[in-house]
């Protein structure tokens, strides 16, 4: 069997930048199993796999370790891939995931994620997570994500997490965040727990960064950088219970997979 990759760095207009992420377009599922080995083979944050079930795409995602339930820039990648390889004409694309129903539209040379907007709740700072993360949080909060407010930018590219106590805590990761110099807001993520200690950056994360920066700085739309060593630069807006997630994407690889 011999299958078709490409690999995309999503959230970036060049090659080398953002997050990059490798995209399978199958005729069916491989088996569970299978496609884990895929992923921890590619050794990237994210490979996903796209089925076309009649007008939508199925969509899953896998880290070197595990499958997860949602991934943003997986998805500007996959999304990438079908518009810009596989030549779909639509000018949005439906997905269907663990998460529930995704879309992504294209608008001249930025794609459009539209994702569930999910609200962290107020959690209350603790030794165990400070000590964790190696900083004086500000608030932390809790969605599906851990979610620690710091004071500033710089305090943000300063954070060295313990990644060994990190991966001990009850969530798959940690969102560390702050209001920016040049942006509205700036994060790093960080997920030991599911095999990736830094990535790059994140879509998903974005469903809770966005409604409570919104809602903190009383506005809509708002410019996110992600300030990991690759870095990114994310286009947010809030509308209602949805958040729309901008950014660009870049073919950087193609190939086949040689599986006997």
């Amino acid at each position: 069997m011999q299958l078709a990759f490409h690999q995309v760095d999503a959230f970036s207009d060049r090659p080398f930048g953002g997050n990059p992420a490798m995209v399978y377009r199958l005729d069916g599922w491989l088996a569970d199993d299978l496609m884990q080995k895929i992923a921890a083979e590619h050794n990237l944050a994210e490979t996903a796999f796209l089925v076309r079930e009649g007008q939508h795409w199925h969509i899953r995602w896998f880290t070197p370790t595990t499958e997860v339930p949602l991934c943003g820039h997986a998805t500007l990648a996959s999304a990438y891939v079908l518009f810009e390889v596989y030549h779909e004409t639509v000018e949005r694309l439906d997905f269907i995931c663990r998460s529930g129903s995704l879309s992504v539209t294209r608008e001249g040379d930025r794609l459009w994620l539209d994702f569930p907007a999910i609200v962290p709740a107020e959690l209350g700072a603790s030794l165990a997570v400070q000590s964790a993360l190696g900083v004086e949080a500000v608030d932390v909060l809790s969605s599906n994500e851990l979610f620690v407010v710091l004071e500033s930018e710089q305090a943000v590219l300063d954070c060295k997490p313990d990644m060994a106590a990190l991966a001990k805590l009850p969530w798959p990761g940690a969102i560390v965040t702050a209001p920016g110099s040049k942006h509205d807001f700036v994060s790093r993520y960080f997920a030991p727990a599911i095999g990736i200690n830094e990535d790059p950056v994140t879509g998903s994360t974005h469903c809770s960064l966005i409604p409570y920066w919104s809602k903190r700085l009383g506005k809509h739309g708002l410019t996110a950088y992600q300030c990991s060593a690759r870095g990114g630069a994310l286009f947010c807006r809030l509308e209602g219970e949805r958040v729309k997630i901008g950014g660009n994407a870049t073919l950087v690889a193609s190939g086949t997979l040689m599986l006997g």
